[in-house]
């Protein structure tokens, strides 16, 4: 019998966390880090999936005889954009499993 309960426990454990990480999904996508690039010339907001919701760029970076200065400007806020928008999502992830998942378990494994 004892058998039994721990297999109920444990499938209630799971959809709470299921729970818990379809709720930590929905915040995220309200959440968005902005990143800059060349001294703020360029600046790159994602949302906390990952998407690009904003480039804004200064005057000042437009140099129509040098467009690949740009490129490289907006390439480089949009990589770091991502990346922290990468670490927000895994941060909330963690916290919505909340201490639910064996040692060493990373979420980024199963697209989370």
């Amino acid at each position: 019998m004892t058998d039994g309960m721990n297999m109920a426990d444990m499938f209630g454990k799971i959809m709470e966390m299921q729970e818990k990480i379809s709720s930590a999904q929905e915040t995220l996508a309200g959440k968005e880090v902005t990143a800059e690039a060349g001294g703020g010339m360029v600046k790159v907001t994602a949302n906390g999936n990952q998407r690009i919701v904003s480039i804004k760029i200064e005057k000042e970076a437009v140099d129509p005889d040098d467009l690949e200065i740009l490129e490289d400007l907006v390439i480089a806020g949009i990589n770091k954009a991502l990346e922290d928008a990468a670490a927000m999502a895994k941060t909330e992830m963690a916290q919505a499993a909340g201490g639910m998942l064996p040692p060493g378990m990373d979420l980024g494994s199963l697209g989370l």
